[in-house]
């Protein structure tokens, strides 16, 4: 019965926490334009590619061609 003295005033915080993390999120306009990220996926988008994926492209292209003969 005691630990319902913790339990309680735990749970109204993680309550008001969950809260507040929603109103923040809301107030930063995450949920404006929902319908647009799900249909972003289906858009054929030219080839993007991240700056340390540039760089292992160009170590592939420039690298020799390899033997993978066993012996």
């Amino acid at each position: 019965m005691d630990i319902l003295y913790l339990l309680i005033p735990l749970s109204a915080v993680l309550v008001l926490a969950i809260i507040g993390i929603f109103g923040w999120a809301l107030f930063r306009g995450q949920f404006e334009d929902i319908e647009h990220e799900g249909e972003r996926i289906l858009q054929a988008d030219p080839d993007t590619v991240d700056a340390d994926q540039v760089v292992l492209q160009t170590r592939t292209e420039q690298s020799p061609p390899t033997n993978h003969r066993f012996q």
